[in-house]
């Protein structure tokens, strides 16, 4: 390795690491809150859709079981899941 590549590697791994502390730095109270937000809509979305549809089956076409339960329980099921793969996948890209 020459002295002009040595120090072209050395300078390209001093800004990747200085991009890393910076990125690092950059978790504040607020994108915390912020994350806890998107993680309760991703749930709440869903499980609310769930519930309109199931009502509006229930109204027009009633029957011997509650297609608002059975909807219900299958949207916060369906949001549960999103909500895991979302912060599990956030989990990742932290300890990458």
């Amino acid at each position: 390795m020459d002295d002009d590549s040595e120090k072209n590697f050395v300078r390209r791994v001093g800004e990747q690491e200085r991009r890393k502390l910076k990125a690092g730095k950059s978790v504040t109270i607020w994108s915390g809150l912020g994350m806890m937000g998107l993680v309760g809509w991703s749930v709440a979305v869903p499980t609310l859709l769930g519930t309109a549809l199931g009502l509006w089956l229930d109204d027009r076409y009633p029957g011997r079981h509650s297609w608002t339960l059975a909807l219900l329980m299958a949207g916060l099921t369906l949001g549960c899941l999103n909500a895991w793969r979302w912060v599990a996948k956030e989990n990742r890209e932290i300890h990458k």
